[in-house]
């Protein structure tokens, strides 16, 4: 192991994996209920209203801890290509 090298930590790549896990997470308990989960994460980011998700599994605990300006502007991104600057 060398250790004249610097290490290099992304936060960022750690922070959209841990925000794609989640979303994944809240996915699937909404499935999981019989919820349509693509109509309800889309009514929660465009409202903000968290009674779009389900308690079930924490599912709504776990998709308030995503700021919801953030991820439109990620996904309005990966829709159109652009990388993250």
């Amino acid at each position: 192991m060398e250790f004249d090298k610097t290490m290099n930590y992304e936060v960022e790549k750690i922070q959209n994996a841990k925000t794609r896990e989640i979303l994944k997470e809240v996915y699937v308990a909404l499935a999981e209920k019989g919820y349509n989960p693509i109509n309800q994460l889309v009514g929660y980011i465009l409202s903000g209203d968290p009674t779009y998700i389900t308690s079930y599994n924490d599912a709504r605990n776990k998709i308030r801890t995503i700021e919801r300006d953030e991820l439109l502007e990620k996904m309005v991104k990966a829709y159109i290509g652009v990388e993250d600057e």
